[in-house]
């Protein structure tokens, strides 16, 4: 007999795990918080380690049909738009990894799961479910929201986010999440709005003292993601709100004159929305991914700066490595299910915190440090942009 699991949070990483779960043959109960199934923000990158889940859920046809594939990642100096660095994309880490490099807006790749899901007979999609309480027993779990409803299942799982309510039921003593002094501010527009000059069909990353600056195609290629990550306060934000309405005048007093390279993307984009970056330490052992009944996943877990590129496709892995040590077993079988996942994960996305980290270290770097950065960018080129260990998963 299969398990009842209640998976709390409908975003990516719920989504995803609702449509691995189901596969391996388990009931799920998906409780969103929100009104209706949505997503918000911009773009997301997808390296080979996640494209390769998504390929095993029967995804990657969905997926390719709303994606960008861009050729290369030129890395530039924000002040000139020199190029530092070049790492070839495309066919070239489709043979090397065997799975592509794509990029999605975030609110496709939400629509791909949610579609996934709603074809399963065996997940029930709720919404207005606020969860206000998690009440544990010896062979189940129950949640209850808002207007005295209640669900009871074999298994909770967590996906809920940054500020998790699941997350309290796992780990015992925990601080609220802390913000990094960073605040990203990012902008979609249409390629075809934008003059000649400013378009590209590539990733393209500009490097500048506390900031750098990502652009690259979403929409099959139709409109252009912009995401600019510096080292400075929101003003009068609220730290739980990452779809805040952000001043252009704001920004520019931000990043002064250290954007020459790339002020002409800047000044081109219609509005812009922005969040702070707010991360916990990376994951310390297993007993911060799960507990007996219950298992987190993404950033009720293990949030992390975004420097990396890899929130959003580790949430997608745990998802698909909880489904994988779940299988198609029954109640009794889930927290010797949920142990083994939280075994197989934990280290992986400590070092993914971890790295994310120090990437955003690099990329701000001021001084010699910088010089030194630039330097070995311009004699390794994409052998320092590589990462074997991460895209291979």
């Amino acid at each position: 007999m299969s398990a009842h699991l209640l998976i709390a949070g409908g975003g990516i990483g719920g989504l995803c795990a609702a449509v691995a779960l189901a596969r391996a043959g388990q009931k799920i109960d998906v409780l969103e918080q929100a009104p209706k199934f949505g997503e918000i923000g911009a773009g997301i990158q997808l390296w080979p380690n996640v494209t390769h889940r998504l390929r095993s859920l029967g995804l990657e046809d969905a997926i390719a049909s709303v994606a960008a594939r861009p050729e290369a990642l030129t890395i530039r100096n924000a002040a000139d738009s020199a190029v530092l660095a070049r790492m070839p994309l495309g066919d070239s880490i489709l043979r090397k990894y065997g799975s592509p490099y794509l990029c999605v807006h975030r609110v496709e790749l939400h629509g791909v799961l949610l579609a996934a899901a709603q074809n399963m007979p065996l997940v029930t999609l709720t919404t207005d479910a606020r969860i206000s309480r998690v009440v544990t027993r010896r062979e189940s779990v129950s949640v209850g929201a808002s207007g005295a409803r209640e669900w009871e299942g074999d298994g909770l799982i967590g996906a809920d986010g940054l500020w998790s309510i699941v997350r309290e039921r796992v780990v015992a003593s925990t601080l609220p999440p802390r913000p990094t002094g960073h605040t990203a501010w990012r902008a979609l527009v249409p390629c075809d709005s934008l003059p000649a000059k400013l378009r590209s069909v590539d990733v393209q990353a500009w490097l500048a003292e506390q900031l750098h600056v990502v652009a690259y195609p979403v929409r099959g290629g139709d409109w252009l993601s912009l995401v600019v990550i510096a080292e400075s306060e929101l003003t009068g934000s609220d730290p739980g709100d990452w779809d805040q309405e952000a001043s252009a005048g704001a920004l520019l007093n931000v990043i002064g004159d250290r954007c020459d390279g790339v002020r002409p993307l800047i000044d081109a984009m219609p509005s812009w929305r922005a969040w702070t970056v707010n991360i916990r330490p990376p994951v310390a052992g297993p007993d911060e991914m799960a507990n007996d009944r219950i298992a987190l996943l993404g950033d009720s877990s293990h949030p992390m700066a975004p420097h990396l590129a890899q929130g959003a496709a580790m949430a997608i892995e745990d998802a698909v490595a909880l489904a994988e040590c779940t299988g198609d077993g029954g109640p009794d079988s889930l927290p010797d299910a949920f142990a083994r996942y939280a075994a197989a994960r934990w280290r992986r996305n400590a070092r993914v915190q971890a790295q994310a980290k120090r990437d955003g270290d690099i990329f701000h770097s001021r001084g010699t440090m910088r010089m030194a950065r630039d330097a070995a960018l311009r004699v390794v080129g994409g052998l320092w942009l590589d990462a074997p260990w991460l895209y291979e998963g």
